[in-house]
């Protein structure tokens, strides 16, 4: 579903944000990605989601790649950042319409998914209301609800849990599986270690633009736990 190969992305005289990532996600996995502030995970999702050009490598989304094929690429996946922009002049319901209408969500289909996910998250009751209005966690609900009415096969997200009371994460959790279990895929970060200790099929460990690990959590986390396979790794690299 997504390849990343030999991704760097330099911001000249050397410094490098990320420096020869590779890694896969399958269909059918959700995929965290764990590392430090300035580790270069924000810089790897905007660079997948097609928003941040990049300087070695290649990223492909469903066999096409972002660089030569980036309307193609975006047509299947969804991306949030760890501070979505909305519009806050707006309501939430006209903002959820403009997202469906920019993707070509039938009205049909758009007033279902969104009567769906809106429940889900127990946001219908305020959509009427203007964006400007809402609490932090209320507009990260509004952009998951974006995301998801576009049914994407692959969803990118930066820091996703930040702000969401524990129904909502809860909800999300739960909506993350069933989009891989029908066949989608997840790609996130996050520095909830809990979360993607027990959410996560696979995890992708960043220190310094560098990949240190990557592999099933099962395999990463042994018989220990995410929190104390992190500060080990972290350790070791800085040991050598």
């Amino acid at each position: 579903m997504l390849k990343i190969d030999g991704f760097s992305k330099s911001y000249g005289a050397g410094r490098y944000a990320v420096r020869d990532l590779t890694l896969h996600v399958a269909p059918g996995e959700i995929y965290g990605f764990l590392g430090h502030n300035g580790a270069g995970k924000s810089t790897t999702l905007r660079a997948v989601a097609g928003v941040l050009d990049f300087t070695e490598g290649e990223i492909t989304v469903g066999g096409h790649s972002i660089r030569t094929q980036p309307v193609e690429a975006k047509r299947i996946m969804a991306f949030l950042p760890d501070n979505p922009d909305l519009y806050d002049f707006m309501t939430g319901i006209r903002y959820l319409n403009f997202i469906a209408d920019v993707y070509g969500i039938s009205s049909a289909d758009r007033t279902a998914r969104i009567a769906r996910y809106a429940d889900a998250f127990e946001l219908t009751k305020d959509l009427g209301g203007a964006i400007g209005g809402y609490s932090h966690g209320m507009k990260q609900k509004l952009a998951l609800i974006s995301a998801f009415i576009r049914q994407p096969r692959l969803l990118i997200l930066d820091e996703p849990f930040v702000g969401l009371d524990p129904a909502a994460a809860y909800t999300l959790k739960t909506m993350l599986r069933e989009l891989c279990d029908e066949g989608g895929a997840v790609f996130f970060s996050t520095h909830v270690l809990e979360v993607a200790e027990k959410l996560c099929d696979k995890l992708a460990i960043l220190r310094a633009g560098r990949l240190i690990e990557a592999g099933p959590t099962a395999e990463i986390v042994g018989r220990s736990n995410l929190e104390e396979v992190f500060l080990q790794l972290e350790r070791e690299e800085a040991a050598q």
